[in-house]
């Protein structure tokens, strides 16, 4: 009997596991990332839940793909200052407008929500030291486009 339990908790971790986001913590790497161009603003997008791994959908920046929502993952982009909208896409859009300055740190969580067929994952823009708290567990997955 034990050899099946141990057997299944394998499987199971197995199954949330997959799908999830693997590479060096944010901690590890975010030195490495350098200094924001002072004519210029950074988005940092993460997805800390492993809810739902499975539904990686393509996240689009005024209509740019800029990368996937993995699971417990996170990527960035540099950008100008300016007006922009956040979008994923499952079976509905979810779109998220957020204005960014020069200078300006922006974070953005992507969340997960029950569906009829499949989960939606849609933007949200959090406080900084939100943000900043969230993301520390979470691996760099780079621009997936």
């Amino acid at each position: 009997m034990n050899a099946r339990l141990c057997f299944l908790v394998v499987l199971a971790a197995s199954f949330l596991s997959a799908g999830c986001a693997t590479g060096p913590k944010y901690g590890e790497i975010a030195p490495s990332f350098g200094k924001l161009a002072p004519d210029k603003g950074r988005i940092y997008v993460y997805r800390a839940s492993a809810l739902g791994a499975a539904v990686q959908p393509q996240v689009k920046l005024n209509g740019e793909t800029i990368g996937n929502a993995i699971s417990q993952g996170f990527f960035y982009v540099d950008r100008a200052p300016g007006h922009y909208e956040m979008m994923t896409s499952t079976e509905v859009d979810r779109k998220l407008s957020l204005t960014l300055d020069k200078g300006q740190t922006r974070y953005v969580r992507l969340n997960i929500s029950m569906g009829f067929f499949v989960g939606h994952v849609y933007p949200e823009l959090v406080e900084s030291d939100v943000g900043q708290k969230e993301i520390q567990e979470c691996s760099y997955i780079g621009q997936q486009k």
